[in-house]
């Protein structure tokens, strides 16, 4: 291909693009720099692409077991595969939210056996103390777990069906302080004989090995115990069958943390090579671990900060403000890539000085409150009189649409969090510098408003952060 005339590639991608859009487009060697107009800097509606649309995603996220405790890493889940759910949607897909709990397994015994030992006790209680004295009562244990598989003894059934409720019903309460409603619930105490079916049907590709059935794959896992029960591994073989049966799907993505991943790397193998028609479907967003800034925050429950704890200490912290405590959290999972560790520093989370989600949150606040007043004034909403220089502002606004494509084409929600710290930053330093009322471009000074209050509401709702009016 021979070089272009730099003058007669400029006029064709001008007649293109439209007059109205650029000012003037240079080629300086190897680069074509384009420069928008000012009417181009004008905020104007965004239209997410919709490249989603006609797609049914499956995001499974949070999964919390009964029994036990609901802990950070259930916090990080949620708050990753909430923002991914609403990102998808927003990007035209069907989104089916699901959430897979472990109501049977040893940690059930665990908690079970400690329940007797200690009525009084507390579930997350009563499952801690039976995991430190699983070595000295293995045996008794161990049978409480083969009682709960078959529904053989009539206190254990009691004891379980008591502790499965209370701890749903507990979750439920989370679910709805984080803002999270899911359309599909799976347990482990269904996927697990499903899973069994699989692997007995599929004898070239699980083999035997010393009692139990194991499978060779990247590395190799057991499915089955020798005592005859399912393993993790073979539960997920059984969870996705269900799932396809329950709400067909083009993609199930899992969102969990990345001591999993070579863990899925075996299982969506195994499910490919039993399933080759549901190759590439399975998908696993990991996250990493949440680490404290140290003296910030101590337990109340021994060693273990746990998700409910945290939530509420923030809440405290926070003067009771609990929709600001759960932006706080949020922020701090969703600025990061996934896969990455995270520093929580209670006091940083909180603070309005920017990089929080509260500091997101009052940048909100400040735009609502500025159009109230612009209200009362009978300020109207105008472009007329919009200045000569394009703010800073205005450049940022422009870049909402893309950044969340990219955010959903990634499944990477840092990328939206990252967006909207640099708007607020840029709001604030606008919103310190202009006067609106009664200065020279007050019309579009509330039409810029306008824009920065429906980019940063609209974009915190797909981070799942919440929109007070007031703080």
């Amino acid at each position: 291909m021979g070089k272009a005339d730099p003058h007669e590639l400029s006029s064709k991608l001008r007649s293109l693009l439209g007059s109205n859009e650029v000012e003037k487009i240079e080629v300086v060697g190897k680069f074509v720099n384009f420069y928008l107009s000012r009417e181009a800097l004008i905020p104007k509606e965004q239209k997410i692409l919709q490249s989603y649309a006609g797609k049914t995603i499956m995001v499974e996220y949070t999964d919390p077991n009964p029994f036990k405790e609901f802990h950070i890493g259930h916090l990080m889940s949620n708050a990753i595969g909430e923002s991914i759910a609403r990102l998808l949607e927003s990007s035209g897909a069907r989104v089916i939210r699901a959430n897979y709990q472990g109501d049977v397994g040893p940690h059930v015994a665990k908690a079970i056996w400690g329940k007797m030992q200690k009525p009084g006790a507390a579930w997350g209680e009563a499952y801690a103390y039976g995991a430190a004295q699983y070595e000295a009562h293995q045996e008794e244990i161990d049978a409480i777990n083969k009682k709960v598989y078959e529904r053989s003894d009539e206190t254990i059934n009691a004891l379980y069906d008591a502790g499965r409720k209370e701890s749903l019903d507990r979750f439920e309460g989370i679910y709805k302080t984080l803002g999270t409603t899911f359309g599909h619930y799976f347990f482990e105490s269904v996927t697990g004989p499903r899973g069994l079916g699989v692997v007995k049907a599929h004898p070239e590709l699980f083999v035997e090995s010393d009692g139990a059935v194991v499978y060779h794959g990247p590395h190799t896992r057991v499915f089955v115990t020798s005592k005859g029960l399912p393993t993790y591994e073979t539960k997920d073989l059984g969870l996705a069958e269900i799932k396809k049966e329950t709400a067909p799907f083009d993609t199930s993505i899992t969102v969990t943390a990345n001591e999993q991943s070579d863990y899925f790397k075996v299982v969506f193998e195994a499910l490919g090579r039993v399933h080759p028609e549901w190759q590439g479907q399975f998908t696993h967003v990991s996250h990493g671990m949440m680490r404290f800034a140290q003296g910030k925050m101590s337990s109340r429950t021994g060693n273990v900060i746990t998700g409910e704890s945290l939530l509420e200490d923030l809440t405290k912290a926070a003067r009771g403000r609990e929709d600001v405590a759960v932006g706080a959290i949020k922020y701090s999972v969703l600025k990061s890539g996934s896969g990455k560790d995270i520093i929580f520093d209670p006091e940083q989370s909180l603070s309005l000085e920017g990089d929080s989600g509260p500091y997101l949150q009052y940048a909100l606040v400040r735009a609502r409150a500025l159009l109230r007043k612009a209200k009362e004034a009978g300020v109207e909403v105008g472009k007329s009189d919009f200045p000569k220089e394009a703010s800073v502002l205005e450049r940022v606004l422009v870049h909402y649409s893309e950044v969340v494509e990219r955010a959903a084409k990634e499944l990477e929600p840092h990328y939206l969090t990252t967006y909207l710290t640099e708007l607020a930053s840029a709001f604030n330093s606008w919103y310190a510098q202009e006067k609106v009322i009664g200065g020279p471009h007050q019309n579009y000074g509330v039409f810029l408003t306008t824009a920065v209050e429906r980019t940063l509401a609209e974009g915190l709702s797909l981070l799942g952060i919440p929109t007070p009016e007031e703080m």
